[in-house]
């Protein structure tokens, strides 16, 4: 290990199973939270350069994005990675979305529908919280659906996924895994603070009581729809600075993947330098 986080050790497929798996441990990273406070500063500037780059190309006709999919147990720090993490870009080259319980005019289409209506446009980064993964998780857990309809969707996920990256879409998921004692410390936190009373909602006492179904469902998840195009990475989220560090790198080696260069001039440089030179 590193100063920089080994984001091998963070891939599903090597971690085991996630009912197993310690929300508090820090795999692939050999530091501190104060070297990885430093660390994240570093990769910032990183992030902002290449994101500048890719938008770029896309104002240029490239045609390819980033699309970052954030999942996790209530208090698991979804919302956090979007602040912090997507607070390293520029907002003009970042666009958010976020999945809750669908409208009466979602409904109304196949569940990939208000997906791909919020997917980020060309040489743009977009960030889920919560996604189309919703639709094999708490409808799942809470018996919205029969399994004959939501066991299908793994596959067809695998397909909507292929096509996003043989488009030109480069896919970073991450499964944020909070302990039981650390949400049940974030709940008290929230009911002890006024200024996070918005954050509480009373419902999550009760989809705590549901933890196993939950974590079965997500197991189903890893197991099914971690490929190589579209791979799904474990963030232990215990400990939050290290959860926005790993997400940070993820998206750094996604964008240094792309191989990007700033797009070439479509005028004549010289001359236009000389038209410059010219004025008043």
């Amino acid at each position: 290990m590193t100063d920089k986080v080994q984001t091998s050790a963070l891939r599903a497929r090597s971690v085991g199973p996630i009912a197993t798996f310690d929300a508090s441990s820090t795999p692939g990273y050999n530091g501190d939270k104060t070297s990885g406070t430093a660390e994240l500063a570093v990769i910032g500037e990183r992030l902002a350069s290449l994101q500048e780059m890719l938008y770029a190309e896309g104002r240029s006709g490239g045609t390819r994005s980033v699309l970052l999919v954030l999942q996790g147990m209530d208090t698991a720090g979804k919302g956090g990675i979007v602040r912090h993490v997507g607070g390293l870009f520029d907002p003009q080259g970042l666009t958010v979305a976020g999945f809750g319980k669908p409208t009466d005019e979602e409904l109304a289409h196949d569940f990939l529908w208000r997906i791909r209506n919020a997917l980020p446009r060309p040489g743009r980064i977009g960030m889920f919280d919560r996604s189309h993964y919703e639709d094999v998780l708490p409808v799942r857990v809470h018996n919205v659906v029969p399994e004959s309809v939501w066991r299908p969707r793994f596959e067809q996920i695998n397909t909507f996924e292929k096509e996003l990256t043989e488009s030109g879409v480069t896919i970073v998921k991450c499964l944020l895994t909070v302990s039981k004692d650390e949400q049940r410390n974030r709940l008290a936190e929230r009911l002890d603070r006024p200024d996070k009373y918005w954050k509480y909602d009373p419902n999550d006492i009760d989809e705590r009581a549901l933890w196993d179904d939950y974590l079965a469902a997500y197991q189903d998840v890893l197991d099914l729809t971690d490929t190589d195009a579209a791979p799904w990475h474990l963030i232990p989220a215990d400990r939050k600075w290290f959860a926005r560090l790993s997400v940070a790198q993820l998206l750094l080696d996604a964008l240094e993947s792309l191989d990007l260069a700033w797009p070439p001039a479509t005028f004549d440089v010289e001359a236009e330098k000389a038209r410059v030179a010219s004025l008043d």
